[in-house]
């Protein structure tokens, strides 16, 4: 795989930090040289899964932006600057708005407030009819799906810096700058809140948690410790969401691992060698990861031990996993959705969006699974 150094134009990380990004990974799923994707055989479904409904919302140019829930209503949003709120169950448009700008990330939403990353660098705000009530400049671009949760709204620009604003006024109440690496991936590396704290993942592997109210650090943990002799062997770095499910917090890194710890502490559960350009999934029994190479892993939640890896997807660029009843289910570069069973990782099923990489972070919406593609297709998935 091709790896490029950029220092100017899309892809740079602010020059302030002396850093600069490698772009030409691709986590949204595309051919990589020397790498053909697995061919896809025909599949005798054991499990009924169809479209609920479709939704275009424009494409995302390259950039990673997730549906979210308010409700019984999915907000999604798209680079050119549509933010669109429908219903859950049946995809019916409660309004659509053009933001005024193109959009860069998002969406993140509390169900009070909609926030999402613009151009150059600037936080917008709406209320939940749409209507706009803030902005804010940030110091370099955001990538990064703004969190909000308990007034706050949690951003994290690409130079690092993680800022904390009043969810109503938009006014800044905390800064908190960490240090980057000299090289890092141009990824989206998520937030997840979990009581009164925001988990934050970010470059060189690190996986940190703050306080809402103040941006007060209370751990951080190196899920990616950096190896190698070279700047490109070192590069690891954290480019999916965090999942918090009951008193764990586990994500993977790029030339990394994937780990989970207690949320409350930072603790290692139990760590894992896996590299990852994606989030991971995780329900009661089972930690699912989607490495680089294209197999989908299943560790036990419970101590880390390899339940099961399935690499019949091999090169096919993965999206985040999503758990749903027996399935987990995975999206591909050419916009295909495959479940697979949990138990043992046998193909179930699979369904085809607009044939365009599913990019971002799926989302459980009942009994539908809702999945963002690069060409800007929002697709819900009922699984029967």
């Amino acid at each position: 795989m091709r790896i490029t150094r950029k220092l100017v134009g899309v892809g740079v990380l602010a020059l302030m930090t002396g850093c600069s990004t490698l772009s030409s990974l691709n986590p949204f799923g595309s051919k990589s040289k020397g790498n053909e994707p697995a061919k896809l055989v025909e599949l005798k479904g054991t499990m009924a899964v169809r479209t609920a409904w479709k939704l275009d919302i424009g494409k995302a140019r390259g950039y990673q932006f997730s549906p979210a829930l308010a409700g019984n209503t999915v907000i999604v949003a798209g680079a050119d600057g549509n933010i669109a709120r429908v219903e859950a169950a049946d995809g019916r448009q409660v309004w659509r708005i053009k933001a005024g700008s193109d959009l860069t990330a998002g969406v993140g939403t509390d169900g009070n407030v909609i926030v999402v990353g613009a151009a150059d660098g600037v936080l917008m705000a709406f209320d939940m009819d749409g209507k706009a009530l803030w902005k804010s400049q940030l110091s370099s671009e955001l990538l990064s799906a703004p969190a909000v949760a308990q007034g706050i709204v949690v951003a994290r620009s690409i130079d690092n810096r993680i800022v904390g604003f009043d969810a109503a006024t938009g006014q800044k109440k905390w800064t908190v700058q960490r240090p980057s690496p000299a090289l890092t991936l141009r990824t989206a590396p998520g937030m997840a809140v979990y009581n009164s704290d925001v988990i934050v993942a970010q470059p060189a592997g690190k996986l940190g948690s703050f306080l809402l109210a103040s941006g007060a650090p209370r751990w951080e943990v190196e899920v990616g410790a950096a190896r190698g002799a070279t700047e490109l062997e070192r590069v690891t770095d954290l480019g999916g969401m965090p999942t918090v499910f009951e008193s764990d917090v586990c994500a993977a890194a790029y030339q990394g691992r994937v780990a989970c710890y207690d949320v409350a502490s930072g603790s290692a559960r139990w760590t894992r060698d896996l590299s990852s350009l994606v989030g991971v999934a995780v329900d009661q029994r089972f930690v699912f990861a989607a490495d680089d190479k294209g197999a989908l892993n299943a560790f036990n939640r419970d101590g880390g031990a390899s339940a099961w890896k399935n690499d019949k997807l091999a090169f096919r660029g993965l999206s985040t996993p999503v758990s749903y009843g027996r399935a987990v289910a995975v999206g591909d570069y050419q916009g295909y959705v495959h479940f697979l069973s949990r138990e043992d990782g046998t193909f179930l099923a699979r369904a085809a969006t607009d044939g365009s990489a599913i990019s971002g972070t799926p989302l459980v919406a009942g009994s539908n699974l809702i999945f963002q593609t690069q060409n800007g297709t929002v697709t819900a998935i009922a699984v029967e």
